[in-house]
Formats: structure tokens, sequence, C-alpha cells
């Protein structure tokens, strides 16, 4: 790695170790490479661990939410928060996932400037109200996402995908965490 991925002095852990390393091969094979955020956290492999397994369960265990769906949150949330790393990363899967590059943009600058079904417009209202102010959320808004069909689960999938948006957004804010080059290019 020549170039570090955030503004702190924390190698990576070398040589990884066996399980790490056959991760981090596994992103290449599928991604072309390893994202940064995940060299960020390897320089303690306890860290990488936990945020790995949380980001998996968040991001792909199975869910009434598709993955396009926590990937708009993921956008939505970190628009507001001005993350650059995850509007980068985020508004690449958008695209991809949407295979709408129009939306991906739209997302990052403003996702109430989207073509949105009502589903997805209460979806990121809930998202956008946890991470403005979430000790005003009350039952009026756990009910308008189960007048458009989320479940009780769903909501709970809502909260956890901008919860940790918000957590994640904050660190690699504060680290100066940044993007690997290739998602700038992608699904464009």
């Amino acid at each position: 790695m020549t170039e570090k991925p955030t503004a702190l002095d924390l190698p990576m852990v070398d040589p990884l170790p066996e399980k790490t390393q056959k991760y981090f091969n596994a992103c290449m094979d599928k991604l072309g490479m390893i994202p940064n955020v995940l060299k960020a956290y390897a320089f303690d492999i306890d860290k990488l661990n936990a945020f790995a397994g949380l980001y998996n369960d968040v991001m792909l265990a199975d869910s009434g939410l598709t993955k396009l769906d926590r990937e708009m949150i993921a956008v939505a949330v970190s628009s507001i928060n001005k993350c650059y790393y995850c509007l980068t990363a985020h508004g690449a899967a958008v695209r991809q996932l949407s295979d709408d590059p129009k939306l991906g943009e739209m997302l990052v600058m403003n996702w109430r400037v989207a073509p949105l079904d009502a589903r997805q417009r209460a979806m990121l209202e809930f998202a956008e109200r946890m991470t403005v102010s979430s000790a005003t959320i009350a039952e009026k808004h756990r009910d308008a996402l189960r007048q458009v069909g989320f479940s009780d689960r769903d909501i709970w999938d809502i909260a956890a995908t901008a919860g940790f948006f918000n957590m994640s957004n904050r660190i690699a804010s504060a680290t100066d965490m940044r993007p690997n080059d290739d998602y700038h290019a992608q699904a464009r």
C-alpha cells in the first residue's frame, strides 16, 4: 500500500493473519480492489473483524430491504453527514445496483430530488430523521413506514442501516478516510 487510507499513522498488521488475507483476496477477486475502509481498520484485526461483521450483517444479511434499499440509506445518511468516503463508495453501489447513474448522483446531492416511490421516500425520510434528530422519532414515524408496507423487522433494519452509517461516517470523517480511486468511475 503506497498511500495511507486515513490521515492517521496506523499501518496494517503485517503480515495479515491467514483468515484476514483470505478475506482481502476475496475482495480483490470480487471487487478488483481492497476497500480502503478495510485497510484502515486492519491496524487492529479485532477492530477490522468487528467492523466487517457488523457491516456484513447490516448490508448483506437476509432482510425485507433490498441491497439497493440499504445502499440508498447509506448514501442519504452520508450526504447529510457530508462523508466523502461513504458518498463515493456507496454512491457507486447505488449507480451499479440501480443501473441508473443519475439516481446515484441525485441521492448523493439531495435524495429529495430523486424520482422515488412512496416506500423509498418514507424509508429515506426516516433515515434522515434518525441522522438529524433521532430523539424526535415517535410512533407516527414508524407508522408512516408501516403504511407503505414495511414490517417491524424492516423498520429495525432501516434503523440499523442508518445507525451504522452515522457511526461509520463519523469515523471516516474524523480520520480523513479516502475512498479508493476505482469507485469514482464505477457504473457511470
